[in-house]
């Protein structure tokens, strides 16, 4: 059951579009946060934009990796609480680490670079839970079911006997 499962996996268009809106709230509350530690709305806007490139490439890559497991998938093939808030924090230390190097590379402040990717940790988090409960309730993208081997032999019996 937690092994890579045909019949669970979304799109990837669907990968695509839940990494570009996710990318949208996620680079607002960036920028928010660099301008509250840095009080430099250029550095918390080139931080912030910087990030849209990172973060889209490496959001399509989890979603990916996360998709080669049917681990809290309902039968409807719908995420579970648990794999929505598991995946939340997986996300999270990849972004984390991206966000702290992003802002370390533009500031040349450690201390500002820890400050951002710590408050990061606790916004995040609850706004991609949200985001992912979101996306949960739309069937768009998400893969048809794919018959099994031994269902396709036993369609095609069946088929040769009518």
């Amino acid at each position: 059951m937690f092994l890579t499962n045909q019949n669970t996996m979304d799109s990837h268009v669907r990968s695509v579009v839940k990494g570009v809106s996710w990318r949208i709230v996620g680079t607002i509350d960036t920028i928010i946060l660099s301008f509250i530690v840095t009080g430099n709305i250029g550095n918390a806007l080139k931080i912030g934009f910087t990030e849209v490139f990172t973060k889209i490439f490496l959001y399509y890559l989890h979603e990916r990796i996360w998709n080669t497991t049917s681990f809290g998938r309902t039968r409807d093939k719908k995420p579970s609480h648990l794999r929505s808030l598991l995946k939340g924090v997986s996300w999270r230390a990849v972004g984390t680490l991206d966000t702290m190097f992003i802002a370390y590379f533009i500031t040349g402040v450690p201390l500002d670079a820890l400050k951002i990717g710590g408050f990061e940790v606790f916004t995040k988090v609850a706004f991609f839970y949200i985001h992912e409960r979101i996306w949960s309730g739309i069937k768009w993208g998400r893969g048809a079911v794919i018959a099994q081997p031994e269902e396709v032999v036993a369609a095609q019996e069946t088929t040769l006997q009518s």
